[in-house]
């Protein structure tokens, strides 16, 4: 339900009425958002070829999460996100036994970029992230959930991305941490997530964008919760 409504804030925020915006979805599920009504609001015709807004959403756990990115519709659609929780599945399984269970995700390479480091923190970490670019990456594309991610590999030491080992060239990931402290009955519980968006930029190479600092990440991104969304929503429709 909060995905949902994620879209609706946001052109709340952009100062669109909803009579004047349309949400469409393409054959393959890439939604993008379009204005209606151009002609008699004097938008040129160039100006409403590059007002559409492409957008993916998605929840893991407590985080739900939106990306969006306006221009040309053939461009826009092209985004997809990535969430991954750093824990463990299920509760009480070694990091070891679980990177494991999902090695049928991973290639030989990705393996060893994960257990590089005997710290399990910093390998769950690891795996957390590669998972978190596969997922945004097929999600970007719109390919259903059945994809087989053994065909993507992610050097991020290198900053490489394959699929089937050619290079996947024209692409930008942006990469960050997400820390929650959310409220289970009478306790506070951390949550840690790692981030991408993954999106089609046309270039001749791919491009790797990591986000450690809090002031740079909060240049592009805006986290409320859910007190804030329960605020807003009887304004959402109008």
């Amino acid at each position: 339900m909060m995905t949902l409504m994620l879209p609706l804030l946001m052109m709340r925020h952009r100062r669109i009425p909803r009579m004047k915006w349309k949400d469409e979805c393409t054959v393959n599920g890439k939604r993008w958002i379009e204005q209606v009504s151009h002609a008699q609001d004097g938008m040129s015709a160039e100006r409403f070829m590059h007002s559409m807004i492409g957008y993916h959403s998605m929840f893991e756990g407590s985080l739900c999460s939106m990306i969006m990115v306006q221009g040309v519709k053939h461009r826009v659609v092209n985004i997809g996100i990535g969430t991954k929780q750093v824990q463990v599945e299920p509760k009480g399984t070694s990091v070891s036994a679980y990177i494991e269970s999902q090695a049928h995700k991973l290639t030989p390479l990705e393996m060893g970029i994960i257990n590089q480091d005997s710290d399990d923190a910093t390998r769950l970490r690891r795996f957390c992230m590669i998972l978190a670019l596969k997922q945004a990456y097929v999600k970007a594309i719109g390919h259903a959930n059945g994809f087989d991610y053994a065909r993507l590999e992610f050097n991020v030491p290198e900053e490489v991305a394959m699929g089937d080992s050619y290079p996947l060239t024209g692409w930008e990931f942006r990469i960050w941490k997400t820390r929650l402290a959310v409220a289970r009955r009478d306790q506070i519980v951390h949550e840690e997530y790692e981030c991408v968006c993954a999106f089609f930029r046309g270039t001749t190479n791919s491009k790797f964008i990591f986000y450690d600092s809090p002031d740079d990440l909060n240049k592009w991104v805006q986290f409320i919760n859910i007190d804030q969304m329960v605020k807003v929503i009887p304004k959402l429709t109008a």
